[in-house]
């Protein structure tokens, strides 16, 4: 028996990566005054912020709230796809009026990160002075300074306290990093599914996902932007590899089992239904991602220790004087709940670490909208 022919899939574009000229969507822009100061020394110049915003500042301004996305997320937080927007909101459930972060009471701010590729200012972006792209030049970056960057944003929109700071995953350690860095400016405080220091697994497990990036021929030492070309079959391994991590064991085993895709045959070149899985969410993040900025902020979540040069986690996580939940998901095996227990013991207001239940992994904090929802009403009232 011979394997069936396998749908066409439509290429990749050759970048995708948000560039000037693209439908600007939803998407405002701040644009920093002077170059930003790098942890690792060096400075950025020409630094942008892309972000979206929901519901209307109070004159007093204190109803803000920002929300911090994951590796590959952005600013659109909520609202269907369409021009300058490839998905829909990755937290639709959880925005709008009505809802947990409800936008008839809340102003909600979400930038995209820093080193990403949806409008902020990244590997993919112009250097100040037009000389072309950044690509492989573009500087290492830390949490801290795409918190500074953030903070920025917040001093343009008159915003002196945020009523809420919330993030998951890589958006977790920017929230802790916020609540560490600018205790005033943080009234309440939400760690989902992070860790106050990036563990030697995560980073290995980043490890595999850059090999498979720099070891594509069209990675061209991070400098592939504007020659055509772009190491789509690099990011698509990674992109594999860390879907697999964001998934639990069992519900791959309950939903796939070993069962072949359609009429495929494994045993002549078919796949099996997780293996057409997992190459359909590599397709998908090729279509919408940089390979560059992937790498760019995978480094900085591997760096990411809010305890460093501040006396250790203990010394650092003292620093909080935000009113604090922490919460882990069951069946997370990237960021176990253990990392979110020590964050939950070493901050002084929070008081124990809650648990979203979830057969689905890490991605349980962005699928379970009604734990976090609950969450979200606890902490704003």
């Amino acid at each position: 028996m011979s394997a069936v022919p396998r749908p066409a899939v439509p290429l990749p574009p050759v970048l995708g990566a948000w560039r000037e000229g693209d439908p600007p969507g939803r998407r405002r822009w701040h644009a920093a005054q002077r170059p930003l100061p790098l942890e690792a020394g060096g400075e950025l110049p020409g630094v942008r912020l892309a972000f979206e915003t929901w519901g209307r500042l109070a004159p007093d301004a204190s109803n803000a709230v920002l929300v911090l996305h994951a590796l590959t997320g952005d600013s659109h937080v909520a609202g269907p796809a369409g021009p300058g927007h490839p998905t829909p909101g990755w937290w639709d459930g959880l925005v709008g009026p009505g809802l947990a972060l409800d936008t008839d009471r809340w102003f909600v701010v979400a930038p995209n990160v820093l080193g990403g590729c949806q409008g902020s200012t990244g590997p993919a972006s112009p250097r100040a002075g037009g000389r072309g792209p950044w690509g492989g030049a573009f500087p290492f970056l830390t949490q801290r300074d795409q918190v500074a960057a953030e903070a920025g944003l917040a001093d343009a929109l008159g915003v002196a306290r945020w009523a809420l700071v919330v993030g998951g995953s890589m958006g977790g350690m920017r929230a802790a990093e916020w609540a560490v860095s600018y205790p005033e400016r943080v009234g309440a405080l939400l760690l989902l599914a992070t860790t106050a220091a990036t563990g030697a697994e995560q980073i290995a497990w980043t490890n595999a996902q850059l090999a498979a990036i720099r070891a594509d021929p069209d990675w061209l030492g991070g400098d592939y932007h504007g020659t055509g070309r772009a190491p789509h079959t690099g990011l698509g391994l990674a992109r594999r590899i860390a879907h697999v991590t964001y998934r639990s064991e069992a519900e791959l085993q309950a939903r796939f089992g070993r069962a072949p895709q359609g009429a495929e045959d494994p045993f002549h070149g078919g796949r099996y239904q997780v293996e057409s899985y997992l190459d359909h969410h590599a397709a998908k993040l090729t279509r919408r991602f940089d390979a560059g900025s992937y790498v760019v902020l995978s480094q900085a979540m591997n760096a990411h220790d809010v305890g460093r040069g501040r006396g250790g986690l203990r010394g650092a996580l003292g620093r909080v004087t935000a009113r604090t939940l922490v919460a882990g998901v069951d069946s997370d095996r990237l960021y176990p709940p253990a990392q979110q227990d020590e964050l939950a013991a070493l901050i002084p207001s929070a008081d124990r670490l809650r648990v979203i239940e979830s057969p689905y992994g890490h991605d349980g904090f962005l699928i379970e909208t009604g734990q976090v929802g609950a969450l979200v009403r606890e902490l704003l009232g």
